[in-house]
């Protein structure tokens, strides 16, 4: 979903503001330049193996995915077939506590991570790891999928209820609370709380900065690049301005109706951009279909015999694991926020269906764009390998996928920006409530609290869709990878809890007291 330092991803960028912007522009990125490049050199640090170098951070990501995979017996695939059931409101009644049903949590949250970085972080991924980064890719996905079940099974376990009805979940109150429990004394208080309020500011700050300002650049980017850039219609100074603000009507809109009126968009928008950018994937794979053998095992060749540009096979297993973990968030904590909102009195229902998101982002959507550039094989996708080999630049992620689905869609630049404003827009959405519930955690829980948030939520598009403010996000992304330091050592602390949970839910399918509804159904 995001951009980080070292992957370029989109081809253009909103044209650089003049006069006084352009001063308000220098300041800010002067004020954030330090403390990103202090921040940002060690959240990506990087670490060298078998003379392959990669951020550390990556390492700690999927190390804890795997760690979990193994507690957990591999759950990821043995309750498949139960994610879906449950995910299609089988397992749940109406009257269960919470805001939203199972199918509208997973679309939430989904929104918050399938965006720009499917579409241009992958192109990158297959042009310095090669085809085998492609594998390693979905092995990283399948790994992540575990994690994502035990933080969001804890995210349900840990919600505060409101009287309203509205529920609070996510790190914040899962690191209070739960690590209260596992540690003892008054340190576990003091440690939880730590973690939780610092977990509370990280969300906040990427929220407003990478969660909506990036995405409302980026997409005024497409948006302006495809008219014509600066001679088109979207090409004059005010252009972006107006942007900005429709933009930010149409978000407020539906963030003040709070995470039941996020989820009753996002359920439609998830699967609408979902089957838009699917399908053209499909297209040229199809038309390509002779190729898709010999794609297929160039995949597997270079995940094991070193096709990769990037240090041999190793380079590839490493620029995989990269995008995956860059592209569904698995073991931030950001995710359990929307999902803590579902109706359900029981936790782990929710870790299932979390285990789909994953799945989702990375195996289908990620795979897919790197199967259709893989397929395609295009001159340009070939000479960009070429100079990554030689040390060249890397080059811009969203050319090498667009070029790629050009070769069969000429017209396929309109659907790469429908698809991109259709992910930012749910990216934006997700990404303001995941916002408010850290201000509210912060800041008190009121209407006149929340109305403050949204609206400086929505100025902050508009601010996004006029300046650059490189030196933010790039500060914003470091924090958010952050998060994962304190996330997964409270998953770990907590692990026990969801292997508990699983153990009660298990018992009540097997004496009935849980069961299917569709097939308990008397009509």
């Amino acid at each position: 979903m995001r951009m980080t330092p070292s992957e370029p991803l989109l081809a253009s960028a909103t044209a650089p503001p003049i006069g006084p912007l352009a001063d308000v522009e220098n300041a800010i990125n002067a004020v954030f330049d330090p403390i990103s490049n202090a921040l940002s050199s060690f959240v990506f640090a990087e670490i060298t193996v078998l003379g392959v170098t990669f951020p550390w951070i990556v390492a700690w990501l999927v190390i804890a995915a795997t760690i979990f995979t193994v507690y957990f017996r591999f759950v990821q695939f043995r309750q498949f077939r139960l994610a879906l059931k449950i995910v299609g409101g089988r397992f749940t009644r109406d009257d269960e506590p919470g805001e939203i049903s199972h199918f509208q949590a997973l679309s939430s949250a989904v929104s918050g991570t399938v965006g720009l970085g499917n579409i241009a972080g992958v192109g990158v991924a297959v042009t310095i790891g090669g085809p085998g980064a492609t594998f390693w890719m979905i092995v990283a996905g399948l790994l992540g999928m575990c994690t994502k079940f035990v933080e969001c099974t804890l995210g349900v376990k840990y919600r505060e209820e409101h009287p309203d009805g509205t529920v609070s979940g996510g790190p914040m109150h899962y690191l209070r609370k739960g690590v209260a429990e596992r540690l003892p004394g008054g340190t576990g208080r003091v440690v939880g709380r730590i973690l939780a309020g610092g977990a509370a500011v990280m969300i906040l700050f990427f929220g407003v900065a990478g969660g909506n300002m990036f995405q409302a650049n980026q997409t005024f980017a497409q948006l302006r690049d495809v008219t014509g850039g600066d001679g088109g219609p979207l090409g004059g100074a005010g252009a972006a301005l107006i942007f900005g603000l429709v933009v930010a009507a149409l978000v407020g809109a539906v963030i003040i109706g709070g995470i039941t009126a996020i989820g009753r968009v996002t359920s439609r928008l998830v699967p609408s951009m979902a089957v838009v950018y699917v399908a053209a994937c499909l297209i040229v794979i199809g038309v390509n279909l002779p190729q898709v053998p010999a794609a297929i095992g160039a995949i597997f060749a270079g995940a094991f015999t070193g096709a990769g540009v990037a240090g041999g096979a190793i380079g590839a297993l490493i620029v995989g694991f990269q995008r995956a973990a860059f592209s569904n968030e698995a073991g931030l904590g950001s995710a359990p926020i929307a999902h803590s909102a579902v109706r359900t009195r029981h936790p782990v229902t929710e870790g299932y269906v979390a285990l789909l998101e994953p799945f989702i982002d990375t195996v289908i959507v990620c795979t897919m764009t790197a199967l259709t550039i893989v397929i395609a094989g295009t001159p340009f996708w070939n000479e960009a390998r070429a100079s990554a080999a030689a040390g060249g630049e890397t080059p811009d992620g969203v050319l090498v996928t667009s070029n790629a689905f050009e070769t069969v869609l000429p017209w396929f630049p309109y659907v790469l920006t429908v698809a991109i404003v259709l992910f930012a827009l749910s990216t934006m959405l997700t990404w303001g409530y995941y916002g408010q519930k850290a201000w509210t955690y912060l800041f008190g829980r009121s209407r006149a609290s929340e109305r403050t948030y949204q609206v400086l939520y929505c100025l902050f598009i508009v601010v996004g869709s006029v300046l650059t403010l490189g030196s933010v996000l790039s500060f914003a992304d470091a924090v958010l990878f952050l998060l994962a330091l304190f996330n997964i050592v409270g998953l770990y602390l907590l692990a026990p809890v969801v292997k508990r949970e699983v153990a009660a839910y298990r018992d009540k399918l097997r004496s009935g007291e849980v069961s299917d509804l569709r097939a308990s159904d008397p009509r």
